[in-house]
């Protein structure tokens, strides 16, 4: 038999050249899901991969302390609450230097935890008040391929490259935050989305990612909130779901155009909403949050008939909701972890954690973590009965949610970031 081309070109004889492509396709198969794994193991934006708090990281630490399975700890000038957002060994974040107006943008080296950028991308001659739970720099970056987006609500948005430079940057947005920026911006497509309800001006805004240039703005009237929208993809058709001051809609992402909306009583709504079973579950914010499983598929005004289920008890004001299979996982500002049914709203446990609460709760391998404002990460394990793990304490405030790559956890504390790891 005479050797194809391809067989002399890799040296293997007497093999047909449909084997030899089938063992290619293999191995470019192999390629493809080694990088895709690869991928899944960044945390580009806030809440993950996702947007959800789902890590698919393996082996990471269950048990820590200052002085136990620390890889490094570096100190950040500055106070931020912007969550710890990671690709390719790089980690960002954004902090604010107050007394001198200065809004930045950091990077560290995920392994050694050295710092690399640590750039000044807007400064101001007043950056206004801020809630005691809040910060200048809270909105977290996101991330995408060699640029970084991040977004300090009407301070500015900016998207800088991997080597530090500032690419653009867009001062147009104005409104009264009154309580300092907050919700993070989402990636669709070529969008960079973000949702701007003030105490004057609500809207939801979409950029260009190559240019900043706005290429929508959709008005809404309501109350001040600071969530984080979250993309979904509901039958054959996107939806970019982003919660207001008094009612929750779904938008068109290519357009801005209001797919449906859902009306509460609310206002300075945190909570990033989760998707799961066709349902979108979001928290209606202050005074006494209700959370809410709004059918996905809906169209108009569903006030009236748009919820599956309805729960009081145990809503989170600040911490967004936690979905693993058919169990969706609450954790109050007050430290009271809850969870119910996903389908029917129907409580299977509650038990008290204790602490104030606003980081958002991860997954990883049957495992949730909790993070307190005094630095105590609770790890449960998720299932129907509630059952406690163990207790990890820091020291400092934190109000930030944790981040998972490259088997480790990034914690961000109100002083420094620590990269946690098993002890090889």
């Amino acid at each position: 038999m005479q050797e194809s081309a391809t067989c002399r070109r890799f040296g293997w004889t007497d093999i047909r050249t449909d084997r030899v492509i089938r063992v290619l396709c293999v191995a470019l198969l192999l390629v493809v899901a080694q990088a895709d794994s690869a991928a899944a193991a960044d945390w580009p934006q806030f809440r993950g991969p996702d947007g959800q708090g789902h890590s698919t990281e393996r082996g990471l630490p269950t048990e820590w302390s200052e002085t136990e399975n620390v890889a490094w700890k570096t100190p950040i000038d500055g106070l931020g609450w912007s969550s710890p957002t990671i690709r390719g060994g790089q980690l960002w974040i954004t902090t604010a230097i107050e007394d001198e107006g200065s809004l930045r943008a950091i990077c560290l080296d995920t392994r050694s935890g050295k710092v690399i950028h640590d750039v000044e991308v807007f400064r101001k001659k007043d950056l206004g008040r801020i809630n005691n739970k809040n910060s200048h720099a809270s909105p977290t970056p996101v991330i995408d391929g060699d640029r970084i987006y991040v977004h300090f609500g009407a301070h500015g948005t900016a998207c800088l490259s991997s080597r530090g430079e500032i690419l653009w940057k867009n001062e147009e947005l104005v409104y009264d935050h009154r309580h300092g920026p907050a919700g993070s911006p989402v990636l669709w497509k070529d969008l960079l989305i973000a949702s701007c309800d003030g105490t004057d001006k609500q809207f939801v805004v979409a950029f260009d990612t190559l240019t900043g240039q706005i290429k929508w703005h959709t008005p809404r009237e309501g109350r001040m909130a600071y969530s984080t929208p979250l993309v979904i993809r509901e039958g054959n058709t996107d939806q970019v779901v982003s919660p207001g001051g008094d009612a929750v809609a779904a938008y068109d992402p290519a357009s801005g155009r209001e797919i449906w909306r859902f009306r509460y009583d609310g206002y300075s709504v945190v909570p990033r909403p989760v998707f799961g079973h066709g349902l979108v579950y979001v928290s209606s914010g202050y005074d006494s949050p209700i959370m809410y499983a709004i059918r996905a598929d809906s169209k108009g005004d569903v006030t009236e008939n748009g919820a599956a289920w309805t729960l009081r008890r145990g809503a989170p004001h600040n911490p967004s909701p936690l979905l693993i299979g058919d169990e969706l996982y609450l954790i109050s500002d007050l430290g009271v972890a809850s969870c119910v049914d996903a389908k029917t709203g129907d409580s299977l446990w509650q038990t008290r954690i204790g602490g104030g609460f606003s980081a958002s709760p991860l997954a990883n391998e049957g495992k949730i973590y909790f993070t307190n404002e005094e630095g105590l990460t609770t790890v449960m394990a998720a299932g129907k009965k509630a059952q406690k793990l163990f207790a990890n304490q820091v020291e400092g405030r934190t109000l930030a949610s944790l981040a998972t790559s490259d088997h480790a956890i990034f914690l961000r504390t109100d002083k420094a970031v620590y990269r946690i790891q098993n002890a090889k």
